[in-house]
This record gives C-alpha cells, sequence and structure tokens, in this order.
C-alpha cells in the first residue's frame, strides 16, 4: 500500500472516530462544526480513495466505514446509537457518492467530488440526524448537510493539491 493511501485512510478513520465521540458526549450542538471539519473531510476523502482503489471500492469502503464505528463503539460503549447512526449514514452516503461520482467519472476532479458531495452529504445527513437522535430534525438536518457540503468543497481544495502531489506516491 502507498504512503499516501495509509495516510488517507488513517485520517478517515480519525474523522470517524472524533466525530462520533464529540456528537456522543456533546450531543446534537457540535453537529454542524463537525459536519464542516470532520464529515466534510471524510465524505472528500471517500474520493479521493475512489479513484486511488481500482478494485474492490464497495469492499475496501464498506470494511473502512464498519471499522471506524467499530473503534468508536470500543472506545466508548455509551455512544452505541451514535455508532449505528454513523454506520447506517456512511454506509448509505457511500452508496449514493460512489453512484454519482461514477457518473460524474469524466468530468474534473472537483466537478466529481463536489458534485458527489451534494448528494451524498444529504443522505448522510437525513440519516445520521434521524437516527443518532431518533427525531427527524429538518432544520438541523439542513444546516448539517449544508455545513457538510461547504466543508468538503474546501477539503476538495485542499486534497486536490495533496492528490496532484506526486511526492506522496512513494511506496
Amino acid at each position: 500500500m502507498k504512503v499516501k493511501q495509509i495516510i488517507l485512510i488513517t485520517c478517515y478513520l480519525g474523522a470517524i472516530i472524533v466525530a462520533n465521540l464529540l456528537v456522543g458526549k456533546y450531543g446534537s450542538m457540535v453537529v454542524i462544526p463537525i459536519g464542516f471539519l470532520l464529515v466534510g473531510f471524510d465524505i472528500t476523502t471517500r474520493d479521493t480513495l475512489h479513484e486511488l482503489w481500482v478494485t474492490k471500492r464497495w469492499l475496501k469502503m464498506g470494511v473502512l466505514i464498519s471499522i471506524g464505528s467499530l473503534l468508536s463503539w470500543l472506545l466508548n460503549k455509551n455512544i452505541a446509537l451514535i455508532a449505528i447512526a454513523s454506520l447506517a449514514a456512511f454506509a448509505s452516503s457511500s452508496i449514493v457518492d460512489t453512484i454519482t461520482y461514477s457518473l460524474l467519472h469524466k468530468k474534473d476532479y472537483l466537478i466529481k467530488v463536489n458534485g458527489s458531495n451534494l448528494f451524498s452529504s444529504f443522505t448522510d445527513s437525513i440519516i445520521f440526524i434521524t437516527i443518532a437522535f431518533g427525531n427527524f430534525l429538518p432544520l438541523l438536518i439542513i444546516a448539517q448537510f449544508s455545513a457538510k457540503f461547504i466543508g468538503g468543497f474546501m477539503w476538495s481544495l485542499l486534497l486536490k493539491r495533496f492528490k496532484d502531489n506526486k511526492q506522496c506516491y512513494s511506496t
């Protein structure tokens, strides 16, 4: 595995775990900044990994999402519902993201990433908020969706530079 992939996978998992633990501790009041910083990072990183993983993308992403939720739960068993919400949201939004990203495969990287992030961050927000807090909360869903999409856009600009940096391809 290349250094770039190891860095992205480690950061991806770290972001899932930290996001879940923070929501578990502070509840709904942190979902907006977490959506912007951490989930925005993850939905964008998912697309970068999509390009790096030529084979078994679905399996690799499924394993990564499952590990992130499992590790979150193992670190704090009191956040089982948050870990389940995270698993369901990331799994569902990954499907939406992969389909959209594949439909945009001939477009520029930033269009593919942000086009797929538009749909996947909305899917993620609906599922996560509804399961984690046991209610359909439209205003919180819209706010979190907006934060994820804007955060994802900001991360796409940074990750494009990381992706384009040929020094990151060393083994």
